[in-house]
């Protein structure tokens, strides 16, 4: 490992996030490390499990998300710690890992003004619904079903962990444009948006309130050349397809396969092509 990743790296043990989130980083971080630049803040205008702000060791970050629920989670456990821990692990004491309390609190979620308690049950909807999927109705109601686990796991080291590392960072909900356009030299910027269909039929794009559109990921993909031109490096991962090479052609790209493990047959979790594509 050179310098440059020493720098801005984690030589600990890695950190595992605490939410089960689609499309996590965790599985691919060093390679994620290993084509970030130097800089003395990271920027992730896609923040979701913050599996990368977890595992990177920038001065500063900004760590923004369209998804509200998200972002106001990690706002209560940044500023409380331990007190909004033991206020979430109520949820996990076994009485609600059943289908009847399940659809009961998540109807209690979606109807939810209360951002404390919101936040607790959106922790406990993660934990408790199918393969650990956010995903929203076109009227913003979460609309997870039940996962029917034995024992839903209550992630305390991983909170207290993330409260910890999370007093160097500040959480915004912004769109990706935003928060891009908000940059400055000295910067880095990690995109993790959500994945480009792997065909014409995939649109798995509910990963909050609107979707992500292919529009958006050409958009985003020339906001990148544009931000690469102030001098402000660029990282964007997705999925290898002729449309991300071709939107990505500016960029130095490395592909490579990763696991996939959001599926209803475990037996059928194939190997899928990703890049890297840095704007440098």
């Amino acid at each position: 490992m050179d310098a440059r990743v020493k720098s801005n790296t984690v030589d600990t043990p890695l950190c595992r996030p605490f939410l089960k989130w689609a499309g996590n980083k965790f599985r691919i971080i060093e390679r994620i490390k290993n084509r970030l630049p130097p800089g003395k803040r990271l920027i992730e205008p896609f923040t979701g499990s913050g599996a990368v702000f977890l595992n990177t060791n920038y001065p500063h970050y900004l760590l923004c998300d369209s998804n509200p629920d998200l972002i106001n989670l990690y706002n209560l456990l940044k500023e409380e710690g331990p007190k909004f821990i033991r206020y979430c692990k109520r949820y996990f004491n076994g009485d609600h890992n059943n289908s009847e309390s399940y659809y009961q609190l998540r109807e209690r979620f979606n109807l939810q003004t209360n951002i404390r308690q919101r936040a607790a049950l959106f922790i406990y909807l993660n934990r408790h619904g199918y393969n650990g999927l956010c995903r929203y109705n076109s009227k913003g109601g979460f609309n997870v079903p039940f996962g029917r686990y034995i024992k839903p796991y209550f992630p305390e080291k991983e909170m207290l962990s993330f409260h910890k590392k999370a007093q160097n960072a500040e959480f915004k909900i912004a769109t990706f444009e935003q928060t891009i356009n908000a940059s400055k030299k000295g910067d880095v910027i990690y995109c993790d948006p959500p994945y480009a269909p792997l065909s014409n039929s995939a649109d798995f794009t509910s990963y909050s309130p609107g979707g992500f559109s292919i529009q958006e990921q050409r958009d985003l993909a020339e906001l990148a050349v544009q931000t690469s031109k102030r001098n402000i490096p660029v990282l964007l991962s997705n999925h290898d397809t002729e449309f991300t090479r071709k939107v990505y052609d500016k960029a130095k790209i490395e592909h490579f396969y990763v696991r996939r493990y959001i599926s209803c047959n475990g037996k059928k979790r194939e190997h899928a092509g990703e890049v890297l594509a840095l704007f440098q």
